[in-house]
């Protein structure tokens, strides 16, 4: 059995544990992150409907002009054994079609994906990018002013080395 000051321990504790997870879902939600990864996950929605429009209306009529279907899915497709069986539309199959053509028409869609996502996404930003590297190593940095002031003073101690009435910069006396 369990002391009153036990189960108080154990549920501040509970407490603690939930306020610390709340505190860092907080946290972590505050810092943009959490804000840029929506707004990718919204962008790449709206991207995903705008190259599957561009497979749909203009690639897959290609395909189709090109091997007489208008996927690739059919492509190589296969039916092994005689078990019958029906499908949810109720309409009775024999056997399992394998469709090896999925793959190609998956891989097909992933790399008109992946070269719209670089030539307009990726490409562009590597530009970009370039362009203000560029313009950062052509403007040269202006010493700090610390630099600047530990140059005046190791000036002024090489003229006390150099002896009295000494100019900074200036050839010693002959």
């Amino acid at each position: 059995m369990t002391s009153p000051a036990q189960r108080y321990s154990q549920a501040s504790d509970a407490i603690r544990k939930r306020t610390g997870f709340l505190n860092g879902f907080k946290e972590f939600i505050s810092r943009g992150n959490a804000i840029e990864l929506a707004v990718g996950i919204v962008i790449g929605a709206a991207f995903t409907a705008v190259v599957t429009a561009i497979v749909d209306g203009v690639i897959n009529p290609l395909v189709g002009g090109i091997f007489g279907q208008p996927n690739l899915d059919e492509i190589g497709a296969f039916t092994i054994g005689n078990a019958v069986w029906t499908d949810a539309n109720g309409v009775e199959q024999v056997g399992a079609t394998l469709r090896p053509g999925t793959i190609l028409t998956a891989l097909f869609n992933f790399l008109i994906v992946a070269a719209a996502i670089y030539f307009i996404v990726v490409l562009p930003l590597n530009k970009l990018a370039a362009r203000r590297n560029k313009a950062e190593e052509l403007t040269p940095e202006a010493p700090s002013d610390d630099v600047i002031l530990l140059g005046e003073i190791r000036d002024l101690l090489k003229a006390q080395a150099e002896g009295p009435g000494q100019v900074p910069g200036q050839q010693p006396r002959p």
